[in-house]
């Protein structure tokens, strides 16, 4: 896996991924062009737990219709100000789910295939929950 940043000016920069896919990132908190590393660290979080969500519950032949997982990060008040404690959760909307199959979705994601969950569980303690919105 590779990814390259380039500065554009000020704190603003794009990334590319391996693949071709870009991003702005900006380290400019009032009138940035994009989300912050930190920002796109809870992005990527959210990306990857949502995607083994849907996968999961997909192959249990369930009929998930949309998912919104919000996050929030709570961080260290001084430098490295890193993320102390991080909650995901997870809105799922359907027809007929099935909350158990729900509940072992995020579970099976942040115990054994979410990555970024994984990783970032070594340093700040992460947390889930989820509901049905039927």
């Amino acid at each position: 896996m590779e990814a390259r940043v380039k500065w554009l000016e000020n704190l603003t920069f794009t990334g590319t991924s391996g693949t071709g896919h870009g991003v702005v990132m900006d380290g400019n908190k009032d009138n940035g062009f994009g989300p912050s590393p930190m920002e796109m660290l809870l992005l990527g979080l959210a990306g990857c737990s949502s995607i083994d969500v849907v996968h999961i519950l997909k192959k249990g032949r369930e009929n998930v219709l949309d998912v919104e997982t919000d996050v929030k990060a709570e961080r260290a008040e001084t430098d490295p100000k890193v993320f102390t404690k991080i909650h995901l959760h997870f809105k799922v909307k359907g027809e007929n789910l099935n909350e158990t199959k729900l509940g072992r979705a995020v579970e099976l994601s942040a115990e054994k295939y979410c990555s970024a969950s994984i990783m970032l569980s070594k340093a700040a303690e992460v947390t889930h929950s989820w509901e049905i919105i039927e």
